[in-house]
C-alpha cells in the first residue's frame, strides 16, 4: 500500500480501507492523541456503517472509545490516520498503527509524547490557577535546540508571563528537562521583550528531582526556577530546590601509585611506559594505567598486571611483556593521527590523553602534575563527559570538561561536577585524604574549564553558561580541529560575572 498525505477518503472507501488496514497488521491498535494506544483484537473492536454513518468502537477494561469515521487524513503501511468527528461534531484524528511494524515507532513514541502533554497541562492548570495557558507544545524545534521529548508551555497573566516544561516517568534523561527548559526561557523572552517572563517551572518525576534541585540552586537570579514532582497518581507537589543539600558522592583515599605491585611489575610499567606515544596514568586507588592516545591496553590494580582491549589477561612471564609491547605498537599503528576520522577508535578519550599531556597549552597557570580523574567519583555509572581535577599554582582547583563532540547538555553536565568538588573542597577531604600533596589548597569555589573543538560547541551552550551563578568563574576553550596532530588552543571565552541575559525582566 503506498503511502499517501493529507488524502480525504469517502466513508465507503475509509470502511474498506480500515478492514484491509487491519488484516495486513501483525498487532494492531488504536492511538488516540493523549492516550495510551488500546491493542485492537476480535472481541474489543467494531466497525459500522449505517445509512452512510461509519462508526469505529474499541474498549479495553479501563476505557470505551467510539468515533464517526469521515474520512482518511494520510495512509502508510504501519499507520492509517483517521479523520474524526467527536462529541459536539467537532473534529479530530485517530490513528490505526501496527505495534509490529517498525514504521510505527515514531507514531507510539508520537502517542506517548501527547499523552503526556495532557497531564502536563492538567498540572500547569492545578499549580497556577488564574493564569493562563498561552502556549503548549511537544513539536520539536531544530532551528532553538528545543527537544519533543519535554513539553513546553507560556503562561500568561495580565502583563506577565510564566515558562514551563516537564518531564514524563518514562524519559530517558529527566535532568535534561533543564537544559531544554532555560532554552526554551531565554527564547521567550528575547520573542517578545515587552512581556517579562518571571521565570521557570519545571516539572519532573517524584524520586528523580535532586540532579535539578542541585543544579537550580547554582543558577543566577534571572532564572527563578519552582520546581514541581509529579507522581504515578497524576498529582504533583512542590518542592523547595534548598532541602537538597547532599550529593551522591564520594572521594577515596589517596594511594601511593603501584605501592603494593611486585618489584618485576615496577620495571615492567617503566620500561613499558617510555615506549613512543605510551601515557602512563596513576589513579588514586593506587592503580596505574597504560594507554595510547587514550586507549587502554594495561593496568596494574593491587600486584596484578592485566593487558587486552576487549579481554583481559594476566601478565607474569617475559613473553607476555613482549605481548604488551606489540599491543601498544598495534594501537599506536592504528590510532593514526592521519587514520579515518569515522574510526571508532577516535574517541573523547584520545582529546582527554592530549589535554593531559599539553595541560599548559590549556592553562600555563596549571601544575602538570598531579592530575586527577574520577574525583570525587559519581554514583550510579558513568557521565557523558569526561573530567580532570586539577590546581593552578595559587592554590586554586580547577575542574576541566572535555567532550569532543557537541552537546546541548554540557554546561549542565559540567555543573554537576563543579557542585561535587566544591563541597568536597569545603570540608577539607581533598587536603585530607592525601590528594595534592604538598599543595595549599585555597578555600575559593573551583574554576571550571569547558574544553571542545572550537566548533563543536553546541550552539546553545552559551546561553546555558549565561544562568549560571556569578560566583562561578567559567572559561569556554576551544581547540583546533587538528588536535590529534597538535593541540592548539584557538578560542578562550570568559562568562564575566553578574551574567543576566539581557533580555530578562
Amino acid at each position: 500500500m503506498r503511502a499517501s498525505s493529507a488524502r480525504r477518503v469517502t466513508s465507503p472507501n475509509a470502511y474498506e480501507l480500515i478492514g484491509l488496514f487491519l488484516e495486513s497488521s501483525g498487532r494492531p491498535a488504536i492511538l488516540d492523541p493523549g492516550e495510551d494506544p488500546i491493542p485492537i483484537g476480535p472481541d474489543n473492536f467494531k466497525l459500522e456503517r449505517r445509512g452512510g454513518i461509519l462508526t469505529l468502537e474499541v474498549w479495553s477494561e479501563t476505557r470505551n472509545l467510539v468515533r464517526r469515521v469521515t474520512g482518511i487524513r494520510s495512509q502508510h503501511r504501519a499507520k492509517l490516520e483517521l479523520i474524526v468527528e467527536k462529541f459536539g461534531g467537532r473534529t479530530g484524528s485517530l490513528s490505526l498503527v501496527d505495534l509490529a511494524h517498525p514504521g510505527s515507532q515514531e507514531a507510539t513514541r508520537r502517542g506517548i509524547r501527547l499523552k503526556y502533554r495532557e497531564r502536563f497541562r492538567r498540572s500547569l492548570l492545578r499549580q497556577f490557577p488564574g493564569w493562563r495557558l498561552a502556549e503548549l507544545s511537544t513539536e520539536p524545534d531544530l532551528e532553538r535546540s528545543l527537544s519533543p521529548t519535554y513539553p513546553r508551555a507560556l503562561l500568561r497573566k495580565g502583563s506577565i508571563g510564566l515558562a514551563a516544561i516537564g518531564a514524563a516517568e518514562d524519559a530517558v534523561d529527566v535532568d535534561g528537562a533543564l537544559t531544554f527548559g532555560l532554552i526554551w526561557l531565554d527564547y521567550l523572552r528575547r520573542r517578545d521583550s515587552q512581556v517579562p517572563i518571571q521565570g521557570l517551572a519545571i516539572f519532573v518525576p517524584a524520586g528523580r528531582e535532586a540532579a535539578t534541585c542541585h543544579r537550580v540552586r547554582h543558577l543566577n537570579p534571572s532564572a527563578t526556577c519552582a520546581i514541581f514532582v509529579h507522581f504515578p497518581d497524576g498529582l504533583e507537589d512542590a518542592v523547595d530546590p534548598r532541602d537538597y543539600t547532599n550529593f551522591d558522592t564520594r572521594i577515596d583515599p589517596c594511594h601511593r601509585p603501584l605501592a603494593t605491585a611486585p618489584a618485576q611489575t615496577v620495571d615492567w610499567v617503566q620500561r613499558i611506559q617510555i615506549a613512543p606515544d605510551v601515557d602512563r596514568r596513576d589513579h588514586p586507588d593506587g592503580a596505574v594505567s597504560l594507554a595510547v592516545r587514550g586507549l587502554e591496553f594495561a593496568r596494574v590494580t593491587g600486584e596484578r598486571m592485566l593487558f587486552g582491549l576487549d579481554h583481559k589477561h594476566e601478565a607474569s612471564t617475559a613473553a607476555h611483556l613482549t605481548e604488551i609491547e606489540a599491543l601498544a605498537r598495534g594501537i599506536a599503528a592504528r590510532r593514526a593521527h592521519d587514520g579515518p576520522r569515522e574510526s571508532s577508535l577516535y574517541s573523547e578519550a584520545w582529546l582527554e590523553s592530549q589535554v593531559r599531556q599539553k595541560i599548559e597549552t590549556i592553562d600555563a597557570s596549571l601544575w602538570t602534575q598531579p592530575l586527577y580523574g574520577q574525583v570525587p567519583e559519581f554514583a550510579g555509572g558513568e557521565r557523558g563527559v569526561l573530567d580532570i581535577l586539577a590546581c593552578d599554582r595559587s592554590g586554586r582547583l580547577v575542574v576541566i570538561e572535555i567532550k569532543a563532540s557537541q552537546d546541548v547538555h554540557l554546561p549542565l553536565q559540567a555543573l554537576d561536577y563543579w557542585m561535587r568538588v566544591k563541597w568536597h573542597l569545603e570540608r577539607g577531604e581533598f587536603s585530607g585524604r592525601g590528594y595534592f600533596p604538598g599543595i595549599g589548597l585555597r578555600p575559593e569555589p573551583p574554576r571550571l574549564l569547558l574544553v571542545a573543538p572550537a566548533l563543536d560547541f553546541h550552539p546553545s551552550n552559551e546561553t546555558i553558561l549565561n544562568f549560571l551563578a556569578p560566583a562561578i568563574d567559567v572559561e569556554r576553550i576551544g581547540v583546533g580541529i587538528e588536535w590529534r596532530q597538535e593541540l592548539r588552543v584557538m578560542f578562550r571565552s570568559s562568562v564575566l560575572p553578574c551574567r543576566f541575559p539581557s533580555s530578562a525582566k
